[in-house]
């Protein structure tokens, strides 16, 4: 069977064809800006703009077209509202069109469930990304949070912080090269509450410490990281030991940052557990992890009324029962 999904929840547009082992295909584009954030009515418009021509590429890349396609899957949340109602849009016109199935998808179930294409069997995630920072581990039927930020996610802190920098949006990789320079630890606030972690103290310091001009950017790069990431690595941990499972899985666009990875293999190898990462493109924001969460939910039975295709801003990952695996 072959799922068309369609990715939208926040400045990435996204389409991905895939069968139950295989990507066809996996487009995207991302808004990006020297200066500033993302606004919601930017990637609204950035989306309705981009929806034909991907979904054109993404086709031409399977080398099949919509006839061969059994159920479309669109990002239903959480994300922003007006990004969410363009993608929800054109999957509903595309179902009506061609007479397809329709499902919803949480997209933070789906950053999760795309690493099973690889053989993952009942991970801890990670998921770390701009909007979002979450442990995930399915139990009892449902993916539980087993930890999660209480303001911000990492990827939105560590752009702000770079916004702060001057260094424009997204500011992870450049964060990241200027940690690489980094010579000394400046002190922090790491705060882990219980599961639980918050970044908005780190941040605000780390802010503060910059405005001073007493301290070197890239020292200052640094120690962000090192606070942020170790927290990380903590709250994953004790989720490792709380469940017992035997696999941890990194997802998100902040996966792509090295010096995560290697901490979390340094505390994997520790506690005698698999660790396993998916190609970037299947990290970051995407349709074939859309594609593929949607194709398991319809072989496992799950329908759609159009009426149920409504947008979810804050669609919680534990809101679903996870009735396919």
């Amino acid at each position: 069977m072959i799922a068309l999904g369609i990715e939208g929840t926040a400045h990435t547009l996204g389409i991905g064809i895939v069968t139950e082992k295989k990507v066809l295909a996996n487009v995207f584009d991302t808004l990006t800006t020297e200066r500033g954030g993302i606004h919601p009515k930017e990637a609204a418009e950035h989306h309705a703009r981009l929806l034909k021509p991907l979904l054109r590429k993404a086709f031409q890349t399977a080398g099949i077209t919509m006839d061969d396609v059994d159920v479309i899957a669109f990002s239903q949340g959480p994300g922003l509202g007006p990004a969410l109602r363009v993608i929800a849009t054109a999957a509903r016109a595309l179902a009506i069109r061609y007479n397809k199935p329709i499902v919803g998808v949480n997209h933070c179930i789906a950053h999760v469930e795309i690493t099973k294409m690889f053989g993952v069997k009942d991970p801890v995630g990670l998921y770390v990304s701009g909007g979002n920072t979450q442990v995930l581990a399915l139990e009892g039927g449902r993916y539980r949070v087993f930890g999660e930020t209480l303001d911000i996610g990492i990827g939105n802190a560590i752009d702000t912080f770079a916004r702060e920098l001057g260094i424009g949006f997204p500011g992870g990789p450049k964060i990241e090269r200027l940690a690489l320079k980094g010579e000394r630890y400046i002190e922090l606030p790491y705060a882990v509450k219980g599961m639980d972690l918050s970044f908005s103290g780190l941040l605000t310091e780390a802010v503060r410490k910059y405005r001073t001009g007493k301290y070197r950017v890239e020292d200052l790069a640094y120690s962000f990281q090192e606070t942020a990431f170790s927290a990380l690595v903590e709250v994953t941990e004790r989720a490792v030991a709380h469940t017992g499972k035997e696999e941890v899985v990194l997802v998100g666009g902040v996966a792509a940052n090295n010096r995560l990875r290697e901490m979390l293999k340094i505390m994997t190898k520790d506690r005698r557990v698999e660790f396993f990462v998916p190609p970037y493109d299947l990290c970051r924001d995407n349709g074939a992890m859309i594609a593929y969460t949607g194709l398991r939910m319809f072989e496992a039975g799950i329908r759609f009324s159009l009426e149920e295709t409504v947008v979810k801003q804050r669609f919680r990952t534990d809101e679903v029962e996870v009735t396919w695996d």
